[in-house]
């Protein structure tokens, strides 16, 4: 990692499974070039871990706040997590 490139998570609220936001979700982060995963929760929401350039965190982050045309999202929350490397970005179980 460089020192411009930052982790954070992301969970998205809102009417967020069931309406393909995690698919394309991943899309977008690879688009933009991201390293990390994206997952549903037990509790409805979709968590992000994205590892990247602060600018195209700040695209994903738009991105989400929007999601694909069946999502309804009310918010997303974001804050910076520890550093961490990943190989591509993936879809991960449900937590």
């Amino acid at each position: 990692m460089t020192a411009s490139t930052e982790t954070w998570q992301l969970v998205a609220h809102g009417r967020v499974q069931g309406v393909g936001y995690r698919g394309n979700c991943a899309d977008r982060a690879r688009a933009l070039g991201l390293g990390g995963w994206v997952r549903n929760r037990m509790d409805g929401t979709v968590e992000v871990i994205a590892t990247g350039a602060r600018e195209h965190l700040e695209a994903l982050r738009l991105w989400m706040e929007q999601g694909p045309p069946a999502a309804q999202v009310s918010r997303v929350d974001v804050k910076t997590a520890p550093p961490e490397t990943f190989d591509g970005f993936e879809w991960r179980p449900t937590a």
